[in-house]
């Protein structure tokens, strides 16, 4: 019965054969989630994490960002060695917090300091996605309000990229009182004339957007950023109704006049300088 079969190569071994495979590694490649396209992680990384097919922005770390929009060598980091700590002894929260750690390399969610954008200079906070998702503990809160008090006292421009869960309930109502903090640090940046720039990025929800992400003089987003306080799916069983498409994304809230404009990611730096320059001081600029 095997008399037509061919003669096996000796190359052609089934030991060859395996040995033979192209190992890919899952790393390699992203799936896109909007439009489920394949991308090289290597072409999405030269693309600052916005896929090549339809758009979408990947959610960015800190450094990412502040590389992104800052001047090359200038970004000065301040009060980075702060740290949470499980004061209510809460279940777990200590490992949560290692695990966030490890995860992103930051000691928290906001990583903040001054840099210079387009030669002006400001003092930048960037939430990171990585660290419990952005939740606002009290370093949080106590990091971007100390933010807020040396730019006023420097008299310099704000600019924050915010990410966040909402505030970190591990920490209790003392997480909430950062609400209050950091908006009466928002308070008198703004009533020394300073500009406030913030940049809201998928997801910004629950008490940060209850505060200082939705307090700036100029408020930008990026595309099909979730904007909200609740998130849609509590927005849907609290009022028993079907949300329209596109609910709490940045377009629709763009539509509904709660922020000023929605900026693709390429486009952000030099929408950030624009808006820089045209707010200066005029003293700086010899007027």
């Amino acid at each position: 019965m095997f008399t037509f079969l061919k003669p096996r190569n000796e190359l052609e071994g089934a030991e060859n054969a395996e040995t033979s495979m192209p190992f890919v590694p899952n790393s390699m490649w992203v799936k896109c989630p909007s439009c489920n396209n394949m991308l090289l992680a290597s072409d999405l990384k030269e693309n600052n994490g916005v896929c090549v097919k339809c758009k979408h922005h990947f959610r960015m770390t800190a450094r990412e960002r502040i590389d992104l929009v800052a001047d090359k060598g200038t970004f000065e980091e301040i009060n980075g060695d702060m740290t949470s700590k499980d004061f209510l002894n809460f279940p777990k929260y200590k490992e949560k917090l290692a695990t966030a750690k490890s995860k992103s390399q930051e000691n928290e969610s906001v990583v903040t300091g001054t840099c210079e954008i387009g030669g002006n200079r400001v003092v930048l906070c960037v939430m990171s996605p990585d660290f419990m998702m952005g939740s606002m503990g009290t370093v949080t809160g106590e990091k971007v309000t100390r933010a807020f008090e040396y730019a006023t006292e420097k008299k310099l421009p704000v600019i924050v990229f915010t990410v966040s869960g909402g505030a970190r309930m591990q920490e209790g109502i003392l997480s909430l009182m950062q609400m209050a903090k950091t908006s009466g640090a928002v308070k008198l940046h703004s009533d020394a004339g300073l500009l406030y720039i913030t940049v809201l990025t998928d997801p910004t929800t629950g008490g940060v957007t209850a505060s200082f992400a939705m307090e700036g003089d100029i408020i930008l987003a990026e595309p099909n950023a979730l904007v909200g306080f609740a998130g849609p799916r509590v927005v849907e069983q609290t009022t028993h109704t079907k949300l329209p498409k596109g609910f709490q994304r940045a377009e629709f809230v763009l539509d509904k006049g709660f922020i000023d404009a929605v900026v693709e990611r390429e486009s952000m730096k030099e929408t950030l300088v624009m808006l820089l320059s045209i707010h200066k001081d005029k003293k700086e600029v010899g007027v």
